[in-house]
C-alpha cells in the first residue's frame, strides 16, 4: 500500500456539533473509520460560528494543508439572523469561506475568515479547489448567487491564489444555460477537466462535463448521465471523488432524501472518468455514520496512522 485517504466532512445534526470539522480515515477508500472517536477535530469559532461543506487540499507553494468550508450555522442561523428561510439564506449569507492550515495534518490553524465575496454575491456555498497544472495557481471554486440575474438561479465563481493569502477577483467558471448549478467539484485525469455539479430544476440530480481547460467552455457527458439514470431526482448532491491507487475513480453523492441517520454518501466506481460510465457499490463500502459534503485528500500510509490515532 503506497497510499491512504482522509475524508474531510460534516454531520447533518440539529445541534451545533455537527456543522464543524470531522475527519475519517481509509488504508483502501473503500472501508472508513472515524477520527478522533468521530467527534469534530476542528471547531468553527468565528462568523456563523458553523462550518458545512469542506474541502482539503495540498499546498506546494506554502507546504501546508488547507481545509476550507461554508461559513454557515443551520444550528444558530436558521433559527435567528435568516427567519427560517433558504431564501434569506441564499441572499444574504455569508461572503467568507473558512479555513485553516496545517503542515503535518495534526496541527492546525484557528478558523481564519477569507472574504471572496463582494455585496453583489450572495452566500459563498461548498468550496472545492483544484491546482492549474499550466500556471501552479489554486483554483478556489463555488457557487453562488449573484446581483447580475437578480440573486437568481446560482453559478460556479472562482477565484486563484498561490498561497490562500493572496486571492484574485472572482469571475464566472460556470453557468448552465437553463437551471442553477452548485456543488462543483473539478478533478484532471489525462490532461482534461472533468467538471461535477449538481443542477437545479425538474431533473434535478447531478451531471459530468468536460472540457480542455480548466476554464471551460464545458459539456455535458451523456455517459454520465445513462448511469445515473436510475438514481431517483433531487435526492442527491455534492459529488465527490478520490483516485484509487489501481487508477480507478471512487464517487460518492450525498444521499439528503430521508431524515436523520439515513443520510450519508453512496459510492459508485468507474475505471475513467473520460468513459463517464459509475457502477453503484454499496456493498464494497463502509461507513461508521453518514458522513455529508466533503471532499477526500490522498495521504501516506504514515499520515494514516498518524491520524488515526487523533485522541488516544
Amino acid at each position: 500500500m503506497k497510499q491512504a485517504y482522509l475524508f474531510v466532512h460534516f454531520k447533518e445534526k440539529t445541534t451545533p456539533d455537527g456543522e464543524q470539522v470531522y475527519f475519517a480515515v481509509s488504508r483502501d477508500g473503500f472501508h472508513w473509520e472515524t477520527v478522533n472517536g468521530g467527534n469534530p477535530v476542528l471547531w468553527c469559532y468565528y462568523g456563523d460560528k458553523g462550518g458545512r461543506d469542506f474541502t482539503i487540499a495540498y499546498c506546494e507553494e506554502t507546504g501546508k494543508y488547507v481545509i476550507l468550508g461554508t461559513d454557515l450555522s443551520l444550528a444558530y442561523g436558521m433559527r435567528g439572523q435568516y427567519h427560517h428561510s433558504w431564501e434569506e439564506i441564499a441572499r444574504n449569507g455569508s461572503k467568507c469561506l473558512s479555513l485553516w492550515e496545517s503542515e503535518d495534518l495534526l496541527h492546525w490553524t484557528e478558523q481564519r475568515l477569507v472574504k471572496l465575496g463582494d455585496e453583489r454575491f450572495g452566500c459563498l456555498w461548498a468550496p472545492d479547489v483544484i491546482r492549474d497544472r499550466r500556471t501552479g495557481e489554486y483554483v478556489v471554486h463555488w457557487s453562488s448567487s449573484h446581483a447580475e440575474n437578480g440573486y437568481g438561479k446560482k453559478a460556479i465563481y472562482c477565484s486563484r491564489t498561490r498561497d490562500f493569502l493572496q486571492f484574485t477577483e472572482p469571475v464566472l467558471l460556470y453557468r448552465h444555460p437553463e437551471e442553477e448549478v452548485i456543488d462543483s467539484a473539478i478533478y484532471e485525469e489525462d490532461g482534461i477537466y472533468y467538471l461535477f455539479v449538481k443542477r437545479g430544476g425538474p431533473e434535478c440530480r447531478n451531471i459530468l462535463l468536460r472540457a480542455d481547460s480548466l476554464e471551460g467552455p464545458y459539456e455535458q457527458m451523456p455517459a454520465f448521465d445513462e448511469s445515473m439514470a436510475e438514481l431517483e431526482t433531487g435526492v442527491y448532491e455534492a459529488p465527490t471523488a478520490v483516485r484509487l491507487e489501481d487508477g480507478r475513480w471512487c464517487l460518492f453523492l450525498d444521499y439528503y432524501g430521508v431524515a436523520g441517520e439515513g443520510q450519508g454518501y453512496v459510492p459508485f466506481v468507474a475505471d475513467s472518468l473520460g468513459s463517464g460510465r459509475f457502477v453503484r457499490a454499496d456493498e464494497q463500502f463502509f461507513f461508521p455514520y453518514g458522513f455529508k459534503h466533503g471532499t477526500i485528500l490522498t495521504i501516506t500510509p504514515k499520515q494514516y496512522d498518524a491520524l488515526s490515532d487523533w485522541g488516544q
